[in-house]
């Protein structure tokens, strides 16, 4: 699950500094940020997420979604435990990690519905706490004085993103198809050359399919762009469900991998869905066989262990990357089932 990072923006006593925390903020991509009850006016700087504290308690609006609480001793951290599925959202700071571990809480609150966060100053301890025992807290609430601290804090979201452990399957065929719908899905990112989307006929393996970043003889580079494929694929999302491609609109947020399995998330601009040529690619791993349908074109390249090839390129016999997975997928989400796609 997403990782979530919020701001104080109530700490420091003068109005203009509060105002640099937001727009700081705001500036850093980090939309989730608490406000005194004075200070609505702030949210005329940006679209945000605005939140206000209420003494111990966290208001959307008139409802309340959350409780902060102060550890210092025992008795605080029962406190905190007594508020397992009695709020959405249960805000912990604590001077002294080491007298109130982390990992009590965090296991404490495995399986409820309440979401932690743990207030971090620096980017070191909101590192530690977003990777404690392996699963982390649920988040962080950054509270800083300096505004231009909060840049130190970028990529946090990161942490716990879905991993993309990539294996190189044989391609066992290639067949063109007749016309199809297919989806171009462009992003608000510049994409590299071996960086891509997964993409696949079956949740239990996607083809890492290459960004349009190379320059062609036919066409101009598109670096924000990956031709992804047909309209009935899966595609991975950012919060490591899958979509299929013709769900996929402007303002999603899908995962990119290079072939490395390095992954980051980017912003969709738009989906753009026509009418193509088609082409079945086949790829076999460990005596299974997998599928993708994608656009027939000298463009469209799949990413293989020695880079992006062309499927005007590609040929029987040769490695291609893609991500397996157990089990399948219902409404996007990964589910241990033995299904049977083909």
């Amino acid at each position: 699950m997403e990782k979530l990072i919020w701001v104080r923006a109530d700490g420091p006593a003068d109005y203009e500094e509060r105002k640099k925390l937001v727009s700081s903020a705001l500036e850093e991509g980090m939309v989730h940020i608490l406000l005194r009850e004075e200070d609505q006016a702030l949210q005329r700087l940006g679209r945000f997420e605005a939140m206000f504290i209420r003494g111990p308690e966290v208001y959307s609006g008139e409802e309340r979604i959350g409780t902060i609480v102060e550890i210092s001793t025992p008795e605080d951290l029962q406190r905190a435990y007594s508020l397992r599925d009695q709020v959405r959202y249960l805000l912990i700071s604590a001077r002294d990690w080491k007298v109130i571990p982390l990992e009590n809480l965090i296991a404490e609150f495995q399986g409820s519905h309440t979401r932690i966060l743990v207030v971090a100053t620096d980017p070191l301890e909101a590192k530690l706490y977003l990777e404690t025992m392996e699963k982390g807290a649920d988040g962080v609430v950054i509270e800083v004085d300096n505004p231009g601290s909060l840049s130190s804090f970028a990529g946090l979201a990161d942490q716990g993103k879905v991993s993309a452990e990539l294996v190189p399957a044989t391609v066992t065929a290639i067949r063109p198809l007749t016309l199809g719908d297919r989806v171009c899905v462009d992003t608000c990112s510049l994409l590299r050359i071996g960086e891509g989307m997964l993409v696949g006929s079956q949740s239990s393996c996607l083809f890492l399919i290459g960004s349009e970043s190379a320059e062609s003889e036919y066409v101009a580079a598109r670096p924000f762009r990956v031709n992804a494929g047909a309209v009935h694929s899966y595609i991975m999302m950012a919060n490591g469900r899958t979509k299929y491609l013709s769900e996929v609109r402007g303002g999603d947020e899908v995962l990119a991998v290079d072939d490395k399995g390095e992954t980051r998330k980017v912003v969709v601009g738009r989906s753009k869905v026509e009418r193509r040529p088609l082409l079945l690619v086949e790829a076999e791993e460990n005596g299974k066989r997998y599928t993708t349908i994608l656009q027939n074109a000298e463009t469209i390249r799949l990413c293989a262990p020695e880079g992006p090839i062309s499927v005007s390129d590609l040929r029987v016999g040769q490695k291609v990357l893609v991500r397996l997975e157990g089990g399948g997928r219902h409404f996007g989400h990964s589910i241990k089932e033995t299904i049977t796609e083909i």
